[in-house]
């Protein structure tokens, strides 16, 4: 993958995230569309989306039962995403009916720990050991579902991916170093994830709500 970075396209306007995603489609590799985008824009968003070129992330994190999860799946295969994720709480039978029931050139990743998370959150919900060991538990699991990678946070991406060599590996929750980190808990920089070995590095209010968002992808861009 040349450019890593895929924009996180979550406006309520779809007017608005067209027009900011052609502004800096030569700077980054991909758009991600989230929850408050599909519920927005439904299909028709996403078909418009597609028309500018770029690979589309499906950022759906599903998370129900396996047959509604596939069934899902299956009523996203005309939108052709490069890469939907499922939530990997739902357990390994959850994840390997969703990974049988994707589209042919679809990855299928699962989320481990949501970036706006940190330990206290986890003990609250009955989660023992912290974020990076639930994250390296999950991961764990997702391979062994035979998922194509996780999500996850730059804190162990590196972590996880000294375990699983070959998976395919998406940070959201990224910060410049002058970037403020809003309802993110655990960021790090985009140069400091690609060096732990994300394959693919979201970054939206950074580029989305910058003054310039050509300038601030572009100098997202030159740090990678």
């Amino acid at each position: 993958m040349s450019n890593p970075v895929y924009l996180a396209l979550d406006l309520p306007r779809l007017d608005s995230a067209l027009a900011l995603a052609q502004k800096v489609r030569g700077h980054i590799g991909g758009v991600k569309l989230g929850l408050e985008f599909f519920c927005a824009h439904g299909h028709h968003g996403v078909h418009e989306v597609a028309k500018l070129g770029l690979p589309i992330f499906l950022d759906l994190k599903l998370h129900d039962i396996p047959n509604t999860v596939a069934a899902a799946m299956q009523s996203i295969h005309v939108l052709e995403p490069a890469i939907v994720t499922i939530h990997a709480a739902g357990g390994r039978a959850m994840m390997e009916d969703a990974k049988a029931a994707a589209g042919e050139h679809c990855k299928v990743v699962a989320v481990t720990v949501l970036t706006s998370l940190d330990d206290d959150d986890l003990t609250a919900v009955g989660v023992p050991g912290g974020a990076h060991d639930q994250a390296l538990r999950l991961a764990d699991l997702a391979q062994e579902a035979g998922l194509d990678g996780i999500v996850c946070s730059g804190h162990e991406v590196g972590a996880i991916h000294k375990r699983w060599k070959n998976g395919f590996f998406v940070v959201p929750g990224l910060r410049p170093e002058s970037g403020q980190t809003a309802d993110q808990k655990r960021i790090v920089t985009p140069r400091a994830a690609r060096n732990d070995g994300a394959s693919v590095l979201v970054i939206g209010r950074p580029i989305s709500r910058a003054e310039d968002p050509v300038a601030a992808a572009r100098a997202i861009e030159a740090t990678l």
